[in-house]
């Protein structure tokens, strides 16, 4: 039975009517169907899912129908829609609008007029059905992102929606806290016959267990495709959304595999030892040299100590760390960890109370006001939208320099050169991240500090990002990186940190790293940690599964 169903739908953004943001999508979703849509930064996927809510609609020049059961959706109440179709947006902070945890539970429902003792059975029973009561009354500002955003869901549960909508909802959470998320949304789609349309870049958790794969470009959709023959299908698309799919899917389509394509680590395991044997020639690549002494560090963290309030648990715990110059370097951890609070320490935004911070060997107190910032120290925050202050993407690259040339030289790296004359505020995740970027690169710093860099940012771009911050690297630039990201950093970083309780527990290369841990790791690690050493990446996968069937991994890329 049809839940959804779009007919010609074009739309563009208001002040950009030649380019179309959607373009003739026509599309059926049936009840209880489970629907990714993927594809590049731009490509349409937000501008699509806000037109399953007339409410969340964006203002621009529309043609074409959104129909709810039968019913063009503009006919459908306000109430009827806050009901019936939940929403969860980009990031958690976005959607919450009260004060207590309890509170934003039952706002939904009182919203709606829901009589008192119905909205308290409804309340507890999601509070419990989501793990919520052990910390139902704390204030929402307490919480941690993984928190936050189950409590967004919870809150759109609770008001028991025929449709649930998802736009990006683990784009803030840690690799744990992002799985166990979406573990949640396919046991309400799997026991409750909820209908679920997501957006989202991590792909592992989801593909699999899905009913359809959605692929847009260009603000039409391309292919719509059960998930086991989408593999295949980019692969003759010759598509760079191969690069953004499971790792197992893309280990099978790079190593020329034979047979059913594998969507999970599990039937990505069984295939690569029924193809190999648990004993194959050749288990490792050549790794490169991991030296802990960092001699003349580009950034010098020792024992530092700091507390956001006098009476309150400190955050930070004896951090120690050495950036070595000209490295990419980057720090992993859970939500809350204190990642970002030693970013912003580095930058004497918080001020330790204990410890030492030098940067290219100076002293950070030794920095006159203003120097620190001078070529030297840049930092892209975890909100893009918090480096913005100007009415377009154009005026806020002059805002840095007048000198056209480098603005339009650093506008085409980032690949934002469309995007100006949008409102900044217009711009997907991924846009505003790229924006933010060029913005910061225009500082041209020596040190560059990135807090969840890749958040909003397509497979694709991911690997675009990754050449800028080689270049970077190649000119002398030190880049520190905060980040949940860990497919990206496992195939770009030079040195991986692990952030816990308080302090750096660990520092190793990318294979070192993550070739030992077993729930801390990238898929491609799972997969094939049996048979091949420390393979963390689908790269590393393919070019060893080749080496041992006599073939190279050049042949096939």
């Amino acid at each position: 039975m049809e839940h959804f169903k779009i007919r010609d739908l074009s739309f563009s953004y208001s002040g950009n009517s030649e380019k179309k943001n959607l373009d003739k999508i026509n599309l059926t979703i049936n009840k209880g169907e489970f629907v990714i849509i993927c594809g590049r930064t731009g490509s349409g996927k937000t501008t699509l899912l806000r037109h399953f809510k007339t409410a969340l609609t964006p203002y621009g020049k529309r043609s074409g129908e959104v129909l709810f059961n039968g019913v063009e959706l503009e006919k459908v109440g306000a109430g009827e829609q806050a009901a019936k179709i939940g929403y969860v947006m980009q990031n958690p902070d976005e959607q919450i609008v009260t004060d207590k945890v309890w509170h934003e539970l039952a706002f939904g429902l009182e919203s709606l007029g829901c009589e008192q003792k119905s909205m308290r059975s409804r309340v507890a029973e999601m509070a419990c059905y989501f793990g919520i009561q052990d910390w139902f009354h704390k204030s929402t500002a307490e919480l941690s992102g993984g928190q936050k955003q189950l409590l967004n869901l919870a809150g759109v549960m609770v008001m028991q929606p025929e449709a649930l909508i998802l736009d990006e909802p683990t784009a803030q959470l840690d690799p744990i806290a992002a799985s166990d998320f979406l573990n949640t949304v396919r046991k309400i789609n799997a026991e409750l016959g909820i209908t679920v349309v997501i957006t989202e870049h991590r792909l592992e958790d989801i593909i699999p267990y899905c009913d359809r794969a959605l692929v847009m470009e260009n603000g039409k959709i391309i292919i719509d495709e059960s998930p086991k023959g989408l593999g295949k299908l980019l692969q003759e698309k010759k598509s760079p959304m191969l690069y953004a799919m499971p790792a197992p899917m893309r280990i099978f389509c790079e190593a020329d595999g034979r047979g059913e394509c594998p969507l999970t680590v599990r039937q990505g395991r069984d295939w690569l030892g029924s193809e190999l044997g648990d004993n194959p020639q050749i288990k490792e690549l050549t790794e490169p040299e991991f030296n802990k002494e960092v001699k003349a560090p580009a950034l010098s963290l020792k024992e530092l100590w700091f507390r956001y309030e006098k009476d309150s648990p400190d955050i930070l715990r004896g951090v120690s760390l050495n950036v070595p110059q000209g490295s990419i370097s980057a720090i992993v951890g859970g939500n809350a960890a204190g990642k970002t609070t030693t970013l912003k320490a580095v930058c004497g935004i918080c001020k330790p109370y204990r410890g030492k911070i030098k940067i290219f060997g100076k002293a950070l107190n030794r920095y006159k006001y203003g120097e620190l910032f001078n070529k030297c120290v840049s930092m892209l925050p975890q909100d893009p939208k918090s480096i913005f202050v100007k009415k377009s993407v154009r005026e806020e690259l002059y805002e840095m320099t007048n000198d056209s040339e480098k603005i339009n030289e650093t506008a085409s790296l980032c690949g934002i050169t469309e995007l100006f004359e949008r409102h900044p505020f217009d711009l997907s995740g991924g846009e505003l991240q790229k924006a933010a970027l060029a913005k910061i690169l225009l500082s041209e710093p020596k040190l560059l500090l990135l807090d969840e860099p890749t958040k909003g940012m397509d497979a694709v771009f991911k690997k675009s990002f990754a050449r800028i911050l080689k270049k970077l690297k190649e000119r002398g630039v030190t880049i520190l990186i905060v980040s949940h990201d860990i497919e990206f950093l496992a195939e770009f970083a030079d040195r991986i940190s692990m952030f816990f309780d308080g302090g750096i527990l660990t520092t190793d290369t990318p294979q070192g790293f993550f070739g030992q841990n077993s729930f801390y790791t990238t898929a491609a690690s799972r997969m094939s940690r049996d048979i091949f050493k420390n393979a963390v990446t689908a790269e590393n996968v393919a070019e060893l599964y080749l080496k041992n069937k006599g073939n190279t991994y050049e042949k096939v890329r």
